[in-house]
């Protein structure tokens, strides 16, 4: 059963930096594309950035510069170190494969960018 897990996420003010990190199970880890994606209340699912699986990044525009993406293969993991925070980020973040297994979406972590 495939099965990823975020966490790390929090409410923060804006400017100031979070890391989210994602664990996955069953599946393949290293032989997969990454990708974080987000949601904010009524709005679609998007994907703000990718790692391909030896390393290559992409950013969504509104996060290049600020959001860097990582992963950990032997330890099935991906990270997203997110700097200079704005409310605009405010979302919930969830990792999965790029393109995205449809069925396997996890719980996600908040993250809330508020003074």
């Amino acid at each position: 059963q495939v099965q990823f897990v975020e966490s790390g996420g929090g409410l923060v003010q804006p400017g100031e930096s979070l890391r989210l990190s994602c664990a996955a199970s069953g599946i393949i880890f290293s032989i997969y594309a990454m990708g974080w994606y987000r949601q904010a209340p009524g709005k679609q699912r998007e994907l703000v950035a990718t790692i391909t699986r030896v390393g290559n990044t992409n950013y969504a525009d509104s996060v290049k510069g600020r959001f860097t993406i990582s992963r950990d293969n032997a330890k099935k993991t991906v990270s997203l170190q997110m700097n200079s925070l704005k409310p605009d980020d405010t979302a919930a973040y969830y990792c999965n494969t790029v393109p995205p297994r449809s069925s396997d979406w996890g719980q996600g972590t908040q993250v809330t960018v508020s003074s």
